[in-house]
């Protein structure tokens, strides 16, 4: 374009917005929208997940005999005590069908529920299947600082097909 058409167009312009009064900027800061509690609960799911479980750590469990396993703190009566089924277990967790991540984040979720509950005693189906869920999650659960204790389950609560396992919830006594 030449000068002489941007000045035309500019005087153009200014002749036919003469008289116009400019809008007022009305100044609103929105806020950030506040978040879904769902979406919140399932992202810090994810995290623990995540933070708590590696597949590649691999702690010193049976080869033969019962699935078990119990931090060094913690007194090898109480897992005696599971394997009797002195503990009768709160919430149950049933695995059947589902990916490891999938099962990853249940398993966390099953934990901070234990805690938030204050349950000292759950119960993981696993099912027979592939193995896969069966060998993984007694690594897994082995990882998790609340874990004090896990035993292969009763017959009365799914049998091998089964883990109970005893969480660490603080200092407040077992109720029955």
């Amino acid at each position: 374009m030449n000068k002489k058409t941007d000045k035309d167009e500019l005087a153009l312009f200014a002749e036919l917005t003469k008289g116009m009064k400019p809008l007022e900027q009305n100044k609103r800061h929105f806020k950030t929208a506040p978040k879904d509690r769902k979406v919140v609960e399932e992202k810090e799911q994810q995290l623990h997940a995540d933070s708590f479980f590696s597949d590649t750590y691999q702690p010193l469990l049976p080869e033969n005999g019962p699935m078990k396993w119990a931090r060094d703190d913690v007194d090898s009566f109480e897992v005696k005590r599971l394997r009797r089924g002195d503990y009768a277990p709160d919430l149950l967790l049933d695995l059947h069908g589902m990916r490891q991540s999938e099962a990853k984040l249940e398993l966390a979720a099953l934990i901070q529920a234990c805690v938030k509950q204050q349950s000292h005693c759950c119960c993981i189906m696993h099912g027979h299947g592939t193995g896969i869920l069966k060998q993984n999650i007694p690594m897994w659960l082995a990882q998790h600082p609340h874990v004090k204790a896990f035993h292969q389950a009763t017959k009365e609560w799914g049998g091998d097909a089964a883990l109970l396992v005893l969480i660490d919830i603080g200092d407040l006594p077992y109720r029955r």
